[in-house]
């Protein structure tokens, strides 16, 4: 009898590997584009996509794609028109909610998540949505207030000024607004008057639970370690500080140190064991529920279990989802790849929340995983897998790590070859037991979480140690996102098996990543950068060979510091490794506060400042000292030799000109000195480019200086919404009067301005890199602008 024929063409499965991939890509394709389609267009979408896809072969592919942008689509959409509306900006409002998450008491506020209750009685905008807020101690208290009865799972009753979430905007900076997008974050804001905070109902649920536990761990476990105890066991990072952080990423090793996927595993690993065995002492058991399917089920519990106990991080649920698949499968007698088990969980995060795509742990997740179970054959035992892995991993993440951290960790691989088996199987286990052993019988499990923390201590010593290496952590510049995809197709034909020809080549697909085109000016021409600090100033002068930093932006006492949120990273994505000098232009904290981060983060060569600042400094600016740079020449301005420190009056005022024309930087003096500057040379103060001198304030900008200077374009630093109204109306009529065009960081974030022999280039960060989560479209789409005193004085976005 011959062989039946096999069919000419097979179906696609319609939940297999290309309409995964194709679903990915679609809702990559509109969670990364610009703006959103309408929605009436997105649910025409959404009804097509669906159909193709469940209509044949033919357009399955292309019926999933259209499905998944679609839905990814939706699912934006909602998000971002949940947040708050541009007439709520500013308000007071009463809120009652539950604490969300686990609270993070700082030294002088405490920040945690509110779910507003879905009751008639709430400000309809936050009704049912999730709150960023900040509770602080009042202005000069020596100790902490009120906002340390705060705990995880509370209700509580308080007043709060909201705000729609906004951010800072620079290269290398963290994409606050993307953030809340992606957390369904409605709006920000803080407590206007802690007399009226009320708690409304004690702690419940899996988040109180956690926060007991953890307080446990720190009460019961006395060691440096039990900071790291918590994290392991619960997921619990507030006690790391940024110094514990550094050690973190120098390593290579923060995948680690929250609670991983591997770590999920571990523990489905043991209760399958556990189930094994009690049906192994009772093997009349059997006779009900075969032990396969108890095993299975056991495991699946356990990891439900311990991801609820992490908070439900998306790693974890990356795992549980992963493991279902298996258990699921198991149960109806099947058996299933391991890609198989990848695609059908990644299907389900993605189906379930589109939004993870922006978050840099789902490509993380589910790129490392993707990468092993291709290049790993599934039979070959741990023991032997595990240098490959090691080598996998680098390759194949690093990509990725270099993109969404923009660095590389030269010392990863050989700490992971130590922290990973340590770690992941004798502390683990150990603080997991406690945990475990805690939950049944207080007291029970301390012997194991001390055991757990005395066992951590000496690899975190080592670690340490290689992490104060110079070359153990390499910063990347920014590189454009089409090198991405570049280093991807190098690391898939590095990874290629052995015969694969060409494979050294495959290393040049990785230079426009790692070693991007910094954008330098040439020799005679100049570039400036006013980085988006916020309410203060930093700008960055770089020419061909040198760099100087202008002030480091506002840093506030154990909160907010924009020298390390936003000035520092905006240095490294644009490749400044170190500074030739530091030019703090005067004393005040929006100005100098951030100088501290800078000079710890990077290498600084000389300092300068006005005598009586109080900033450390190698020498004084004075009027008439000046160099050359790379054919470009500054100068001092302001103050003269015996000016006395009068704080914003006695800023230092740098001029930098080139052949193709100059810069004026005049930091934050007044109209006194703006006419005095103007008496003594008006023709020094011509300038193609100037910064708004005080930030546009009505007290600045004197009209004769603006005649004198005459620029063609003005770059103002101030915050969103600044108490100060800067900058003021009447000062920026004054300035376009002259003709000049005025920027400002509220609106453009960060600031780049070329003056070269291609003329005056500007470069707006917000309008150069355009989303459709941009705060300041929300802003422009209400008609409304923050109000000055919206802004608490202390407490920048961040």
């Amino acid at each position: 009898m011959a062989a039946a024929a096999l069919p000419a063409r097979y179906p696609l499965p319609p939940f297999g590997l290309a309409c995964t991939a194709a679903v990915l890509l679609g809702m990559v394709a509109v969670l990364w584009s610009p703006a959103l389609p309408p929605v009436a267009v997105l649910w025409l979408g959404l009804v097509a996509g669906i159909g193709g896809w469940c209509a044949g072969a033919r357009w399955r592919w292309t019926g999933a794609m259209l499905a998944g942008a679609a839905w990814a689509g939706l699912h934006a959409a909602w998000s971002f028109g949940a947040q708050l509306p541009p007439a709520w900006e500013g308000r007071d409002v009463i809120v009652s909610g539950r604490v969300v998450g686990l609270p993070e008491p700082q030294a002088r506020r405490t920040r945690f998540l509110l779910r507003v209750d879905d009751a008639d009685a709430q400000p309809a905008p936050l009704r049912g949505k999730l709150v960023r807020l900040a509770w602080y101690d009042d202005f000069g208290a020596e100790v902490a207030g009120p906002r340390t009865r705060l705990g995880a799972g509370e209700r509580w009753r308080l007043q709060v000024r909201v705000r729609a979430p906004r951010g800072l905007a620079n290269p290398g900076g963290m994409d606050a607004e993307r953030h809340a997008v992606a957390q369904r974050i409605a709006a920000t804001g803080y407590l206007r008057n802690a007399a009226l905070a009320r708690e409304l109902a004690p702690p419940r649920g899996i988040d109180a639970w956690r926060d007991a536990m953890s307080q446990r761990v720190a009460r019961e476990v006395r060691s440096d370690a039990a900071r790291f105890v918590r994290a392991l066991a619960l997921g619990d990072t507030r006690a790391l500080d940024d110094a514990d952080w550094q050690v973190l990423r120098a390593t290579g090793l923060t995948h680690l140190i929250a609670i991983s996927g591997f770590h999920v595993g571990l523990v489905a690993g043991g209760c399958a064991l556990i189930g094994v065995g009690l049906w192994w002492l009772f093997p009349a058991l059997a006779r009900w529920i075969p032990r396969p399917q108890v095993a299975g089920a056991m495991a699946l519990a356990g990891a439900v279990a311990y991801a609820a106990a992490a908070g439900f991080a998306l790693p974890t649920v990356r795992t549980v989802l992963m493991i279902a698949v298996v258990v699921l499968a198991r149960l109806a007698r099947r058996h299933v790849r391991l890609v198989d088990v990848l695609v059908l969980a990644m299907l389900a995060v993605l189906v379930f929340d589109p939004l993870s795509l922006l978050a840099a742990g789902f490509w993380l997740s589910f790129g490392g995983v993707a990468w092993l179970a291709w290049c790993l054959p599934a039979s070959m035992h741990w023991a032997k897998a595990f240098l490959p892995a090691q080598a996998v991993a680098t390759i194949g993440l690093l990509p990725f790590t270099a993109v969404l951290f923009g660095q590389a960790s030269l010392a990863g691989p050989l700490a992971n070859l130590v922290a990973i088996p340590w770690w992941s199987l004798v502390v683990v286990p150990l603080a997991l037991a406690g945990t475990a052993l805690e939950t049944i019988h207080a007291g029970a499990g301390v012997w194991a979480w001390q055991a757990a923390a005395t066992c951590f201590e000496p690899t975190w010593r080592l670690f340490q140690a290689v992490a104060a290496h110079p070359d153990a952590l390499h910063w990347l510049p920014e590189s454009p996102a089409w090198t991405l995809w570049l280093a991807l197709a190098g690391g898939f034909w590095l990874l290629m098996p052995r015969g694969v020809p060409g494979k050294a080549l495959a290393v040049l697909l990785w230079l426009p990543l790692v070693w991007p085109d910094r954008e330098r000016p040439r020799a005679g021409e100049v570039e400036l950068v006013v980085i988006d600090v916020g309410q203060g100033l930093s700008a960055l002068v770089r020419t061909s060979r040198h760099a100087l930093l202008f002030d480091a932006g506002p840093a506030v006492e154990d909160g907010f510091d924009a020298g390390e949120r936003a000035v520092v990273p905006a240095l490294r994505a644009l490749g400044v490794t170190h500074l030739h000098a530091l030019v703090v232009s005067h004393g005040d904290n929006d100005h100098a506060g951030g100088v501290d981060a800078v000079r710890d983060s990077l290498s600084v060569r000389t300092v300068l400042s006005p005598l009586g600042s109080g900033v450390p400094a190698r020498a004084p600016c004075v009027a008439g000292a000046a160099w050359t740079w790379d054919g470009v020449r500054f100068r001092f301005l302001h103050p003269g030799r015996y000016f006395p420190y009068l704080g914003n009056e006695a800023s230092c005022v740098l001029k930098v000109e080139t052949a193709h024309g100059s810069l004026l930087l005049p930091g934050d003096i007044g109209a006194i000195v703006e006419r005095g500057l103007v008496h003594r040379d008006a023709a020094a103060l011509r300038a193609d480019v100037v910064v708004l001198p005080h930030h546009g304030s009505a007290g600045s900008s004197d009209p004769t200086f603006v005649a004198a200077t005459s620029p063609r374009l003005v770059l103002n630093s101030s915050g969103a919404g600044n108490r100060f109204g800067h900058p003021r109306a009447p000062v920026v009529a004054r300035w376009r009067a002259r003709g000049s065009e005025l920027l400002d960081t509220q609106s453009s974030g960060a600031l780049r301005v070329w003056v070269g022999a291609d003329g005056l280039q500007v470069r707006e960060r917000r309008h150069d890199r355009p989303r459709w989560w941009d705060a300041v479209r929300r802003q422009r789409a209400g008609g409304l602008s923050y109000r000055p005193e919206d802004e608490r004085p202390d407490a920048p976005e961040d």
